[in-house]
């Protein structure tokens, strides 16, 4: 994919999603790529922060080489963050990893779907008694 592609990807997801408030987008072009920042509010004024940095290593082909999604409660919390820091270097997915609370979690490099995903699974879902029954 294209680095032109890739971007505009990556802000074709933040657009179409109806259910959020985009609250920055921002693309920094680099003399080897770009950087993509947003932040996105969500209705119970959740807030995902997102930065990827992307470069290109051919005229079809690109490569992330940092990222960071971090997504909190309307108070600040953290509810969890994915990010490639290198600073856990016990984990076997270094310098993959999701701090979520004050744990970090072995993990792979999360695609922004990925993340928006595990979002909708947390605020979307019906508490256990109202589950439908399905017997």
């Amino acid at each position: 994919m294209t680095l032109q592609g890739y971007l505009a990807r990556l802000a074709d997801t933040l657009h179409s999603r109806h259910d959020i408030t985009l609250e920055e987008l921002r693309l920094t072009l680099t003399t080897v790529g770009a950087i993509f920042q947003a932040s996105a509010r969500f209705y119970d004024e959740s807030r995902l922060l997102m930065v990827e940095e992307v470069e290109r290593i051919s005229s079809r082909d690109v490569r992330r080489v940092a990222y960071k999604f971090h997504y909190q409660q309307a108070d600040g919390t953290l509810l969890f963050r994915y990010d490639d820091s290198p600073h856990h270097p016990h984990l076997s997915t270094f310098p993959h990893h999701k701090h979520a609370g004050s744990s970090v979690i072995e993990t792979g490099a999360p695609d922004m779907a990925d993340v928006l995903r595990e979002i909708d699974a947390l605020i979307y879902t019906l508490p256990d008694t109202e589950q439908p029954d399905h017997r």
